[in-house]
């Protein structure tokens, strides 16, 4: 593809309407939720607290083996169709301990999530969790217990929607268009099936909406899965451990801010310091200019000594020169930012690739030389096609 020639795209559709508590799927339901309904059953409220817990804490979706439940309760609820949404139908495991999950959905769909190993200055450390610095006191692992704190941290990687609407040039999902947006019981249940298939000595440490899909374009089943993914009766994960990544839609990242006291990280798919740059490698920056994106951004409320991750995709003469570099910084004076560089990573739908190792730390000693916080990130999976923008529509 030629780069003066990248292709743009109209804005996405509408997200659809999202159903109400009782149309949920039980997976998806809070302990509230279970309190109405169970409470119509003639059952005390601490049943609700009971049930949650075995699906949000101990994975279990079989009542059969939600011990602690009365014999008829749990026949009751086995009509409810407590039921995992997702099947595995296949799990590539990469030489650098990355795992690919593809997960059919029950319309026949497949989605793909990646639980990747933590390591010293890649994505699955400061770059694709969170900040590592303290925010305002809310620091979960200084009040984990020890066996936590002295095993494996794993950064789990989940997708929000089959395909993506937002038709980034460089990303596979994009290029494969939009089918559906994903509810939230088939997000959290990436979370409950990849649990499965972690190590002795892991856990998952940090989330990220970093896979299939625009979270903010399907923004309700978002909010609801991080509600459901930091509910102390739960997984209780840290919202300072959950990041959602988003191509800059406006009013999600208002509404993400309002919702969350700014909690909840933060990363924004760049990848271009300037809007002629960023409409032809992001086409809804024709509909969400970057002028508004950066007002938003620095408006959002962050709590302190916490930054917004800043996605850069580096590719071959389209973005990776110097002058980009110095624009890059200018675009982010102000902003308590960190910059993640991401080479490009090859994909079937394009002919476009990144720049040379040397033209890529050329742009990060520029960026550095103008004091801004960047590091390039580390690949990973990409042996099983699992790394950053080669999540696909497989359909095997």
């Amino acid at each position: 593809m030629n780069p003066s020639k990248l292709p743009v795209i109209p804005a996405p559709p509408a997200a659809p309407r999202h159903p109400s508590s009782k149309e949920r799927h039980p997976v998806a339901r809070l302990p509230e939720d279970f309190h109405d309904l169970l409470g119509q059953l003639g059952e005390p409220s601490f049943r609700a607290d009971q049930v949650f817990r075995w699906i949000h804490q101990h994975s279990v979706f079989d009542v059969e083996r939600m011990t602690n439940l009365s014999r008829p309760l749990r026949s009751r609820l086995a009509e409810l169709d407590i039921a995992c949404p997702l099947d595995e139908v296949t799990v590539q495991r990469s030489t650098d301990g990355t795992r690919k999950l593809l997960l059919r959905l029950r319309d026949g769909m497949a989605i793909e999530c990646v639980l990747i190993p933590q390591g010293n200055g890649d994505q699955g450390s400061d770059d694709q969790g969170s900040d590592d610095q303290d925010d305002d006191g809310d620091d979960d692992d200084a009040s984990s217990h020890p066996e936590e704190r002295r095993s494996r941290p794993m950064t789990l990687c989940v997708s929000s929607q089959v395909g993506c609407a937002m038709g980034c040039v460089f990303c596979a999902s994009g290029q494969a268009g939009l089918k559906r947006g994903l509810g939230a019981h088939e997000i959290i249940s990436q979370v409950i099936i990849a649990r499965r298939h972690l190590d002795a000595g892991e856990r998952i440490k940090n989330l990220v909406f970093m896979g299939m899909g625009e979270p903010l374009h399907h923004y309700a089943e978002t909010a609801r899965t991080i509600r459901l993914l930091t509910h102390p009766l739960g997984a209780a994960m840290s919202p300072r451990r959950i990041t959602v990544s988003t191509v800059g839609l406006i009013s999600g990242i208002k509404k993400l801010g309002e919702d969350f006291g700014g909690k909840v990280g933060l990363a924004i798919s760049l990848h271009a310091p300037d809007p002629e740059t960023r409409s032809r490698i992001v086409p809804m920056n024709l509909h969400q200019p970057l002028d508004e994106l950066m007002a938003a951004l620095h408006a959002y409320p962050l709590p302190k000594r916490r930054r917004i991750t800043i996605e850069y995709t580096l590719i071959d003469r389209v973005n990776d020169r110097i002058e980009h570099a110095r624009r890059l910084a200018t675009t982010l004076a102000g902003l308590p930012s960190k910059v993640n560089l991401i080479p490009m990573n090859p994909i079937k739908a394009s002919t476009l690739r990144a720049p040379l190792p040397e033209t890529v730390e050329a742009f990060r000693r520029e960026l550095a030389r103008l004091r801004v916080s960047c590091s390039v990130r580390q690949t990973r999976g990409d042996d099983v096609d699992a790394a950053c923008g080669q999540l696909a529509l497989a359909q095997s």
